[in-house]
């Protein structure tokens, strides 16, 4: 026996103000929550049950608006918005807090010899194919082929600019090392991200009109939702890789902590979870997850086929610039 859902409740009207960077804030503050990590499958999959049952005008009874928000909150941290499947763990947003603390503590960490920074840029960009390929626009499928020549090209790029500089700056002042991993996560995102989603670039994204009807594909579209989505990842990096080498230049100069050089790691590790906790939902709200693009910006093709179909009521089209 089910209820029926509370007047006026729809479990996909955001609960913040999507138009507003605080409201974005607050929502990415709540699906990219790293708890959600530790909710087991069966409840993961309960809760998707039961936002569908919510869609569909129906919920358990007895079921609170605090229980089906939470049930929503599960429901964006675990599961693909545009195709509803369950990501894998380490692609989603919630994990990049525990994944990208570990993995930048230790690219701080082990910076100064050629092969640490070889084993630790590879994990890194692994770990960033992984998220790009699981956060990618859904509609827009890429083959094994594709993914494999996007995995080389981005890992190659980030080891040859980090080895590049690492040589370089042998020479220069100590903190000028230690921003080298910086540099090279930067120069690999601005590779990783669009050839993991070349497709997109290729065939075009789904564009919609305000209310949420197909209008066509748009390469344009496709290009501005992935620049937005390399400087959200830059900058997400960016405070933790560039404020903490300076931190560390400072601490390390320090008695107490030569004589505790073992906990350097760790210390770097837990500063670079301080830093992520609040700048992945930072830098995932800067710019609105549903992206608009005018219609004078479109394929002159794509621009004339809506003016012919929809005269002047479509000014501006829609789509999910994926994460």
């Amino acid at each position: 026996e089910m209820a029926t859902v509370p007047l006026g409740f729809n479990i996909d009207a955001p609960r913040w103000d999507q138009s507003t960077f605080v409201g974005r804030l607050k929502h990415f503050f709540n699906i990219t929550d790293p708890r959600t990590v530790l909710v087991p499958e069966a409840e993961l999959d309960r809760a998707k049950a039961l936002v569908e049952s919510c869609r569909a005008g129906s919920v358990p009874p007895g079921s609170t608006q605090e229980q089906l928000l939470y049930a929503k909150k599960l429901y964006d941290s675990a599961f693909h918005p545009d195709s509803g499947e369950k990501m894998n763990l380490i692609g989603r947003m919630s994990f990049q807090v525990p994944g990208g603390m570990a993995l930048t503590g230790c690219m701080l960490q082990f910076y100064r010899t050629v092969p640490a920074v070889v084993f630790w840029q590879w994990v890194n960009q692994s770990f960033n194919a992984i998220v790009n390929y699981t956060n990618r626009n859904a509609a827009s499928p890429i083959s094994l082929r594709q993914i494999g020549v996007a995995y080389v090209t981005a890992t190659g790029t980030a080891l040859a600019t980090a080895v590049g500089l690492n040589l370089y700056t042998k020479r220069a002042p100590p903190l000028l090392a230690r921003w080298v991993p910086f540099a090279a996560v930067a120069a690999a995102n601005c590779v990783n991200i669009p050839m993991m989603r070349q497709q997109e670039l290729i065939n075009g994204i789904t564009v919609t009109d305000g209310d949420n009807n197909e209008l066509g594909h748009s390469r344009r579209a496709a290009v501005k939702g992935i620049a937005q989505v390399v400087v959200s990842r830059i900058t997400m990096a960016a405070p933790g890789m560039i404020i903490l080498p300076i931190i560390m230049e400072r601490l390390e100069k320090f008695p107490f902590m030569q004589r505790i050089r073992v906990l350097h790691g760790p210390l770097q590790v837990l500063f670079c979870g301080g830093f992520l906790l609040f700048m992945v939902p930072a830098a995932c709200a800067l710019f609105p997850q549903r992206c608009s693009l005018a219609l004078a910006d479109l394929e002159p093709e794509l621009r004339d086929s809506i003016v012919a179909r929809h005269g002047d009521k479509v000014p501006f089209v829609y789509f999910n610039k994926g994460l």
